[in-house]
């Protein structure tokens, strides 16, 4: 019996969304350590192009920058011919845009008798454009690339996709019901595309992140003038037992697992990575 690794994945190629991130680029890492070709899409080429030179430099594999727009269709379509003509067939693919926004959260956390009529801090002074932006950035930004990327892997009759779900999917956070909703809507689609793509050999996974301190959430967690945890983020440390925030690089072994061979028969599911949020009780 030949040793268990991840070989299977030297020199396929994956574009990964969302890729000049925090945790776009240390996934990007983690597949480029084990030979995968990667293409950095992001909104924003120069920071793709600079995530794709630090990938080449510390890892060796290749790596490149690609300019994309992840609601947009035909700046995916373009993308897609800039990674055929550069690296090859798409054989993996990362859903990893993403992302939260003030405009979509409520200042109180609960609806009280002392503070149900100020509707500017609650449900009901949501800005629904914020909102939109949103559910769309992380749902449809999820969606469209998969609609455009994913068509490589059809032709091939095979294939692995992985998309980034989060906690919020199993037990809604307060405050933050748009990027709620949306990673809710992210384990669905996982499902369902797995089922729908079965008997391609496609599979369909996805991660779901704990808490990882991002660009996204910072000003949630951690306390703008003074640099100290929110009341928010004590609750979260609270609440996860191991006591800690994740680090992107934790992310890198379940997704590995996911994308490579080793998961063969694995379809269809989501992974915490959440430092035990899920399982405890509070108690």
């Amino acid at each position: 019996m030949e040793s268990l690794s991840f070989k299977d994945l030297n020199n396929k190629v994956c574009a990964i969304t969302g890729g000049g991130g925090v945790i776009g680029k240390s996934l990007a890492l983690g597949l480029a350590s084990v030979g995968v070709k990667v293409a950095i899409l992001d909104l924003n080429k120069e920071v793709a192009d600079s995530a794709a030179a630090e990938i080449t430099k510390e890892t060796g594999s290749v790596a490149i920058g690609v300019e994309a727009n992840v609601l947009e269709k035909e700046s995916l379509i373009e993308a897609k011919k800039v990674i055929n003509n550069k690296l090859g067939k798409i054989e993996l693919l990362i859903n990893c845009a993403g992302g939260n926004s003030p405009k979509a959260t409520t200042h109180d956390e609960f609806m009280e008798p002392s503070n149900k009529d100020n509707t500017a801090g609650n449900f009901f002074g949501l800005d629904i454009e914020g909102f939109r932006r949103v559910f769309d950035l992380n749902f449809l930004g999820t969606l469209l690339p998969t609609m455009i990327l994913s068509t490589d892997m059809v032709d091939q009759e095979k294939g692995s996709i992985l998309n980034i779900s989060s906690m919020n999917a199993f037990k809604p956070l307060t405050k933050i019901p748009a990027y709620s909703a949306a990673k809710a809507s992210i384990n669905n689609f996982t499902e369902w595309l797995a089922t729908h793509f079965a008997k391609l050999d496609i599979r369909v996974n996805a991660v779901a992140p704990g808490f990882f301190l991002t660009n996204q959430n910072r000003f949630l967690l951690v306390d703008e003038q003074t640099g100290e945890p929110t009341a928010r983020g004590k609750k979260i440390m609270d609440g996860t037992p191991m006591g800690k925030y994740g680090e992107p690089d934790d992310l890198q072994g379940a997704s590995l697992y996911l994308l490579s061979d080793l998961s063969k028969f694995v379809t269809g599911i989501v992974i915490p990575v959440d430092g035990g949020f899920n399982a405890y009780s509070g108690v």
